[in-house]
């Protein structure tokens, strides 16, 4: 019996999860668990919410809390949707756990006085409004590689990262204002002296699937530098140093010690070490957005403190909605929550995992999640129980009929219902959870084929044991379907269980064992409902009107005379027009308010107006709007025009241009 080591991928405790989480980290880190403890192997999953770093403190500071009160507020919601989609973890902490607070600092501390981590005078932005220094993620701009919006640690779009000095038309995110530059210190890992063991451990692990190793090694191939570990804020792990006051540890170091923290709280409850599971066999379970961080500081990491590095990174891919990347922004998401609570989870776990391999990008649309459902699940897997059980009660007295004198088309069915553990566990055990459902979904399309093949309804009068030796195989597979689905879908898996009398599923290798002649099964209902069309018009139409909500952002409600009071709105004169490419509607203008210089203004109006013939044009602009980026290109103000025609305002032409209207 083997050791094993399983974590999901931290959630980050600043929203609940959706679809996406659930697909790309949780789900295939459960199939592969439960399948492994029903072999026999002793398995450890564990998991814990992130709730450092500064996006939380950035959504304290807009909701006027503490950061604490923020990430206690999702991780309560995190757990319960982990738990609706019965993801069996061994144990679930927090990073704020004050025993998490020890081993990072411990952790940091030994690097330090091994050498690994040392002082290093740096520049870094700095906020003159503000008064202090811009973590990276207060700090927004253009990417220097694509010239995309970046944050000041990263780069969605092209997967780059960033120093924050690094970004072109950096802002501070909370004024609007563009820092300046000043001299600090902080403190670094030496990442670059483990070039090459992290080379080595890329190209040597043929464990590692070819999207994280290919990654990794494009990274590597680069050249590695060193790696800032803390930053100048209030919310996170203090620096173990009495020099370090006012710097906390960088989330990207204290967050992997997640896994090793909820791991040592869970062998204080349950008296086994975890180290044992470590030193046997580690496998992270994560989402293809946080390779870089993974494969390689992670391993550097715990290579500089000399722990065994993790024998298997297992990364998803992304899953798109409706065709369209998932926003949580623009509220283009379906949530687990909401989910839930039409739906069975079950339901879910299967679209998510016969949709597409974990190894290329997915998407979920509401009318082929119908499909499936109606055309597989209930069409095939349930149709097949529901007949083979109500036929074992109708014509046998809910007992298996005793199997003689088989045809070649039994044996052939006999053989399938064998070999399925055998096929299924070895696309388990290889990570291609795809393909083990489609293995159990072919033999239960096979099990329909032979039912019919076999009409046991005619047969029970013209040939009963042909019938007998029908039921007596199709119950076999019906058994062979709940042991082989338990990791997939458990709670039918259960269901499955409870009507054959079969107690629990705990044993893989028990899916072998044919029942005898005689057993008694239960009365049955049907496990799949098929779902109307109607309902999926419904989903559909519901995430639209989120989304329209959203987009309106609540621009409807009624606001007070003093709210209306704080807008500026001015005269201007449009001096330059031009259109911004690979955009159809906005459009780049420089507009004279009468100041020293012109305004900047990205507008949507080049499906209305050709960008020449906005050139000399009075227009009203609202000219206090904070600073922003749409399409790359700053913003300075916003021209007001009518949303459905475009129809600019246009002042008297007697206006002068800089004059407030309000």
């Amino acid at each position: 019996m083997s050791k094993i080591f399983i974590s999901c991928a931290l959630p980050y405790a600043n929203g609940p999860c959706h679809l996406g989480h659930i697909r790309s980290t949780y789900l295939p880190a459960d199939i592969y668990a439960r399948y492994n403890r029903m072999i026999g192997n002793d398995v450890l999953m564990v998991c814990a919410t992130d709730e450092h770093g500064t996006p939380i403190a950035v959504k304290a500071d807009k909701e006027k809390k503490k950061p604490i009160e923020i990430s206690k507020r999702y991780h309560d919601m995190i757990v319960k949707d982990v738990e609706s989609m019965n993801i069996s973890l061994d144990n679930f902490t927090r990073t704020t756990d004050e025993a998490h607070y020890e081993l990072a600092q411990n952790f940091f501390k030994s690097l330090y006085d091994n050498g690994y981590i040392y002082r290093e005078d740096i520049q870094q932005l700095y906020c003159p409004n503000c008064n202090k220094f811009l973590p990276d993620r207060y700090v927004e701009g253009l990417c220097p590689v694509c010239g995309s919006e970046a944050r000041g640690d990263h780069c969605e779009k092209c997967g780059k990262a960033l120093n924050p000095t690094e970004l072109d038309e950096p802002h501070c995110i909370t004024c609007g204002t563009t820092p300046i530059i000043k001299d600090t210190f902080q403190y670094a890992f030496k990442l670059s002296e483990l070039e090459d063991a992290l080379k080595e451990y890329i190209s040597t692990n043929d464990n590692l699937p070819a999207n994280v190793k290919n990654y990794a090694t494009n990274w590597l191939n680069e050249g590695l530098t060193d790696w800032i570990l803390t930053r100048d804020m209030d919310w996170g792990i203090p620096v173990p140093l009495d020099e370090a006051k006012g710097k906390v540890l960088y989330v990207w170091i204290e967050a992997f010690l997640g896994y090793i923290s909820s791991a040592s709280q869970w062998s204080k409850v349950s008296g086994k070490k975890w180290e044992e599971y470590w030193n046997d066999y580690v496998v992270h379970f994560i989402g293809k957005d946080i390779i870089y961080h993974h494969s390689i500081f992670w391993p550097g990491l715990l290579k500089a403190y000399g722990c065994k590095l993790p024998d298997m990174i297992y990364a998803g891919e992304f899953l798109s909605l409706e065709g369209e990347k998932m926003s949580t922004s623009k509220n283009w998401v379906i949530w687990i929550a909401d989910f839930v609570k039409d739906y069975e989870p079950d339901l879910l776990r299967y679209y998510l995992t016969i949709n597409a391999p974990l190894n290329r990008d997915s998407d979920f649309s509401w009318d082929d999640f119908q499909r499936r459902n109606n055309d597989e699940l209930a069409d095939v897997i349930g149709n097949f129980l529901h007949r083979t059980f109500v036929f074992t009660k109708k014509q046998f007295d809910s007992r298996i009929p005793e199997y003689v004198n088989p045809t070649e088309e039994d044996e052939e069915f006999r053989k399938a219902i064998e070999e399925l553990p055998d096929s299924a566990g070895a696309y388990i055990a290889d990570y291609e959870f795809r393909e083990a459902l489609l293995e159990i979904f072919k033999v239960a399309k096979k099990g329909n084929k032979y039912f019919n093949d076999a009409e046991p309804w005619k047969a029970i009068k013209e040939d009963p044991q042909k019938a007998a030796n029908c039921l007596y195989l199709s119950n076999q597979l019906a058994k062979t379907l709940a042991y082989t689905l338990k990791p997939f879908l458990p709670s039918k898996a259960d269901r499955i269980a409870e009507i054959m009398n079969l107690g629990s599923l705990d044993k893989w290798e028990d899916a072998k064992i044919f029942l005898e002649s005689g057993h008694e099964i239960n009365k049955a209902k049907p496990l799949f409902k098929k779902i109307e069309d109607k309902e999926i018009e419904a989903q559909k139409a519901k995430l639209k009107e989120n989304l329209t909500e959203n987009e309106d952002d609540n621009m409807s409600d009624l606001v007070t005379i003093d709210q209306f009071d704080e807008f500026v709105i001015k005269i201007g004169e449009v001096k330059e027009a031009e259109k911004i490419e690979k955009s159809d509607k906005l459009l780049k203008l420089q507009v004279d308010l009468g100041e020293e210089k012109p305004r900047q203004i990205v507008a949507g109006l080049a499906k209305f107006y050709d960008a020449e013939d906005l050139i000399g044009r009075k227009v009203c602009v609202v000219a206090n709007l904070q600073p922003a980026k749409l399409f790359g290109t700053l913003s300075e103000g916003m021209i007001l025009a009518t949303g459905a025609s475009g129809a600019l305002l246009s002042p008297d032409e007697n206006a002068e241009v800089g004059e407030r209207i309000q």
